[in-house]
């Protein structure tokens, strides 16, 4: 076995994190749910393929946390109550006999919603419409709504919505982990990011106050499970909205920002960029990775990005990541971490499983995990 091969397949076990190897699926939107956002026999076989597929962690989809405005597809899973819970438990069985974790990614879509039942109108720090079309593979359509700022109270809620959703998502539904989605352009990106928060509040202004809203909800959980489970959260620069979004302070926001969630106490941080390997901002020379690992040196680092070859994955390894997640080289190779232990190739991503909807299909459970 070859060196970065061996670095893929070790365990990785640093605050609560204990994976048998350094592969992880990516979080992925697939709107399969039931309408009641119930988990169905659908997504427990897509995501038990993974657990078979020798990956150490799954992340889920992103999770729906209160029955008011925290709701962005249609079809989208969620974790407001014990039904949505239980639903949750078959899979992360599945996982645990093949020796997997399951994290349990919570979201908040704030402005980004396009399919909740719940409210007529959507929320987000401050009352600025989200550049972009809705996302048709979604169920979307059209322009974005204009959201209305939230007041002290529904902030509260929000906050509450994650606590209450991970309690279930750990007691009722067995996740080994929690991961609170900062990142893509959903709620709490919408309140880390400039031209998203306008507020003249504690939650906005200064990148300090833009980022508290994070830190509150990362300490609020953490509290709330008092260490059953590793607690972390997901960042990005991009949203799905704006993939060319880039922090304005540049590598001041960097440290500013990991430093915050490093000193609340992530156990993990989940960086995502479209190539995670490459400088964070124009004229540097350092990845957003990079920037995690120098400025929370004791924090698990999750990197994802086109990193699905093994010379890609091998590398960011060497370079901050302690766990690469994948999301298309998952798709296309839901038993990825099988193939490189016996030299196999690896198959290519097929787009067209993610249209016209990117719910879940029969050609991906059909792929066959031994050969």
């Amino acid at each position: 076995m070859n060196q970065a091969l061996s670095a893929i397949l070790s365990r990785h076990d640093k605050n609560g994190v204990s994976v048998k190897n350094r592969l992880a699926v990516a979080p992925m939107t697939r709107v399969t749910a039931t309408p009641a956002g119930v988990p169905t026999a659908t997504m427990r076989d897509y995501y038990a393929r993974f657990a078979k597929g020798g990956f150490g962690l799954v992340i889920t989809e992103g999770l729906y946390t209160d029955k008011a405005f925290s709701q962005g597809y249609r079809n989208q899973p969620g974790i407001t109550d014990d039904e949505q819970a239980q639903g949750w438990s078959a899979v992360t069985r599945d996982a645990h006999e093949q020796g997997t974790l399951v994290f349990a990614q919570l979201m908040h879509a704030g402005a980004l919603s396009q399919g909740n039942p719940y409210r007529d109108h959507t929320a987000a720090p401050s009352a600025v419409k989200p550049a972009g079309k809705q996302m048709g593979f979604y169920h979307g359509e059209g322009d974005y709504a204009d959201p209305v700022a939230m007041t002290e109270e529904q902030i509260a809620e929000a906050i509450d919505g994650f606590v209450q959703s991970a309690l279930r998502a750990v007691r009722v539904a067995g996740f080994d982990g929690i991961e609170i989605h900062g990142a893509n352009g959903y709620l709490l990106d919408q309140f880390l990011t400039a031209h998203t928060n306008v507020r003249e509040d504690r939650w906005g202004g200064s990148t300090q106050g833009r980022v508290s809203l994070l830190v509150e909800v990362l300490k609020a959980v953490k509290a709330a499970l008092g260490g059953e489970v590793p607690v972390g959260i997901r960042i990005s620069q991009g949203k799905v909205n704006d993939f060319t979004n880039k922090w304005p302070g540049r590598e001041a926001d960097a440290a500013i920002i990991f430093g915050a969630l490093a000193e609340a106490g992530a156990d993990f941080i989940h960086v995502t960029e479209f190539e995670a390997w490459q400088p964070a901002f124009e004229g540097g020379s350092h990845s957003l990775v990079a920037l995690a690992r120098r400025h929370a040196p004791d924090v698990t680092i999750i990197a994802n990005g086109s990193l699905h070859s093994l010379e890609r994955a091998a590398d960011i390894l060497q370079h901050g990541a302690d766990i690469v997640a994948l999301g298309r080289g998952a798709l296309a190779n839901p038993d990825l971490p099988h193939l490189l232990e016996k030299g196999e190739a690896l198959r290519e991503f097929d787009g067209a499983i993610l249209g016209p909807i990117a719910d879940v299909k029969d050609s991906e459970l059909a792929i066959e995990l031994v050969r």
